[in-house]
């Protein structure tokens, strides 16, 4: 997928001393021990203190260690005082804590300081903290494959961001959207220009966010800025779980809808020019508001990160997109 953003939307100038890192495993087993290593590794060349949680490499079939040992390593996350509680990676097993996790404890930590940062299966932790206390946690990168990458530097747009994030200068993110062919009855452009003031942002893995639709879990976001990405997902697929937040209401309640990376999907023969801008046109055939793309979040290298359950601004003027939360801080 076409990356055609500018690169200057995080600068990492600032001058901060060295944070508390702390490594657990929430979801899937690590099994690129290896990335692990390497992740760690980067986080102390760049000073920061690491500290890992006990159970960080635990195996219990695919999971990092069963349901209790996965839960006791989120709590002691949320008591160990870091600046930043970091997932070593992705997968599934959050959906099934749930129902265990002490969310008023980690809302806690959250207001002592601590940001809760990751991505993809760690969407359902985000947006059931923010559905049962409304607190903020950060959509951002993971430790093996984000900084443990192998042969070369992690992504210098998500360490800028994540040096932001670090020292309390990020105020928001700036990208370009593709560039899409005009309204072909209207001969408008694709997206108006636009300007959202003070909306919640929300959203994350697609797959996850749909699966917690008529559950506690989901936040009832009214007047929001739904962010959304996936991996592996064909576009049929992608439809089918944007038609059920559709359906649910949950689509028509947001101010706008803006789609990260959706990668790693193979086309059919019989998909017969039915692809991912198909997918874009309808659902802007469904809803009133704009629907963005191009956000640089996702499975993707190249990741900016995004506070959860802010208040946010977003102004679009042409292809430029700018999603701002540096007046809520």
């Amino acid at each position: 997928m076409q990356h055609d953003h500018d690169p200057s939307q995080c600068d990492h100038d600032h001058d901060h001393g060295p944070k508390h890192i702390y490594i657990y495993s929430p979801s899937s087993a690590v099994r690129d021990k290896p990335a692990f290593r390497r992740g760690i590794a980067r986080l102390q060349a760049l000073g920061h203190e690491v500290e890992v949680d006990p159970d960080a490499l635990a195996v219990h079939t695919r999971f990092a260690g069963d349901d209790a040992t996965r839960l006791a390593a989120i709590h002691r996350a949320a008591a160990s005082g870091a600046d930043v509680a970091l997932i070593s990676r992705g997968g599934y097993g959050l959906s099934r804590l749930l129902g265990g996790i002490r969310y008023k404890a980690v809302a806690k930590a959250v207001e002592k300081g601590t940001r809760f940062v990751g991505v993809s299966d760690f969407t359902a932790f985000q947006l059931a903290l923010l559905a049962q206390t409304g607190a903020t946690s950060w959509a951002g990168p993971s430790l093996g494959a984000d900084f443990g990458v192998a042969g070369g530097e992690p992504d210098e747009i998500m360490e800028a961001c994540f040096d932001d994030l670090l020292s309390g200068h990020g105020e928001g993110s700036g990208w370009r959207m593709h560039r899409e062919k005009p309204h072909a009855t209207t001969g408008k452009p694709a997206v108006p220009d636009v300007y959202v003031k003070s909306a919640t942002l929300w959203g994350g893995n697609l797959s996850v966010l749909a699966s917690l639709v008529g559950t506690p879990y989901l936040p009832d976001v009214k007047g929001g800025v739904l962010f959304l990405e996936d991996v592996h997902e064909h576009p049929y697929r992608i439809e089918r779980m944007l038609t059920q937040l559709l359906h649910a209401g949950v689509l028509a309640r947001q101010k706008a809808v803006v789609l990260g990376q959706f990668t790693s999907f193979k086309l059919a023969p019989h998909d017969k020019g039915y692809k991912l801008q198909s997918v874009v046109d309808w659902l802007r055939s469904q809803i009133k508001s704009p629907v963005l793309t191009n956000l640089p979040f996702g499975h993707v290298p190249t990741k900016v990160l995004l506070p959860v359950g802010a208040t946010v601004s977003l102004s679009v003027e042409d292809r430029d997109a700018l999603l701002y939360w540096g007046h809520t801080h």
